[in-house]
């Protein structure tokens, strides 16, 4: 009869830590971190301040590269047939290469609206020149609408994880304070400068968001990344523009082939003043890795290189 106890306790302890285990287990799965994609490593960071530890996060796009004409990979077609939530641009932003990234969600099966969502909803997007049609998609480069891209993933991310819901609104509404105050500062500071110094020369045309924005005046070589770049028609064209301004500097993006903006150097005598981002965050560990830090770093030295 001992050994008989014996044997039914022990099997009493195997089926509590079984049952235990399955708890766990259960728990787990329960509180695991939603996935999401974004297109380029802008969004992953908005994304990523409003989520922290609530999300696995991860950009299409690595840090440096151009999302224009991006090549995606067949890891990147499983990594977005996986994901819970996809958020890109918009704005004619991920269009190249015949449409890259409506192929790959076609391929995932996902569904536009529904969980591949466009952070820039709600933005008034401004055009490219001569192209009413055609929308510049650099609207993340005025603050104002970078909140606005926030604004729209919160959103987005309640109405995919709800139980998360108050956390997510308590980091967005945190972050976007953050946000506003350097965009209310952003509104002035340039405004000390002789208006005709303030020609922001780039290689791309990325920065009429910015310029609406600021009060500077975008000048650059091609308009956007997608069509010819350098030509020498083009090069005429921003050196002509130079010489009838004040402007002190140039600059040029870290995202962008430096060959040209060389050649404007050269034949303007003037100095590229700095690196700008424009379409991607610096690696992580640099400065500018952030959403928040990169406006940061392209509002002071942009300031000074035209000062």
């Amino acid at each position: 009869m001992k050994q008989i106890g014996l044997a039914l306790v022990g099997m009493g302890l195997l089926l509590g830590a079984w049952t235990g285990s399955q708890e766990r287990t259960t728990d787990r799965s329960q509180t695991q971190a939603i996935s999401v994609v974004t297109t380029n490593s802008i969004l992953e960071d908005m994304v990523q301040q409003v989520g922290q530890d609530r999300l696995q996060v991860s950009s299409l796009v690595p840090r440096g590269q151009d999302p224009h004409e991006y090549e995606p990979t067949t890891e990147d077609i499983a990594k977005v047939s996986d994901a819970n939530l996809v958020f890109y641009n918009g704005l004619n932003l991920e269009t190249g290469g015949n449409g890259w990234f409506s192929k790959m969600v076609r391929s995932s099966h996902k569904q536009f609206g529904k969980d591949v969502i466009a952070a820039s909803q709600g933005v008034t997007p401004l055009y490219l020149s001569g192209h009413q049609e055609e929308t510049d998609p650099h609207a993340w480069l005025d603050l104002a609408n970078g909140i606005q891209y926030v604004q729209t993933i919160t959103k987005a991310l309640q109405e995919k994880d709800p139980q998360n819901a108050s956390f997510y609104q308590k980091n967005a509404d945190l972050y976007i304070v953050r946000l506003q105050a350097l965009h209310q500062e952003a509104q002035s500071k340039f405004l000390d400068i002789p208006e005709e110094q303030r020609l922001l020369v780039t290689s791309e045309g990325a920065f009429k968001y910015f310029a609406k924005a600021y009060h500077v005046t975008p000048a650059y070589i091609w308009e956007i990344n997608t069509e010819a770049q350098g030509t020498p028609q083009q090069l005429q064209t921003i050196l002509d523009t130079i010489r009838q301004s004040k402007v002190k500097h140039l600059f040029l993006e870290t995202s962008v082939a430096p060959k040209a903006m060389n050649q404007v150097a050269e034949q303007s005598q003037l100095k590229i003043y700095s690196t700008i981002f424009t379409d991607s965050l610096a690696k992580k560990g640099q400065d500018g890795d952030q959403y928040y830090t990169m406006m940061k770093w392209n509002l002071d030295k942009i300031y000074e290189g035209l000062k």
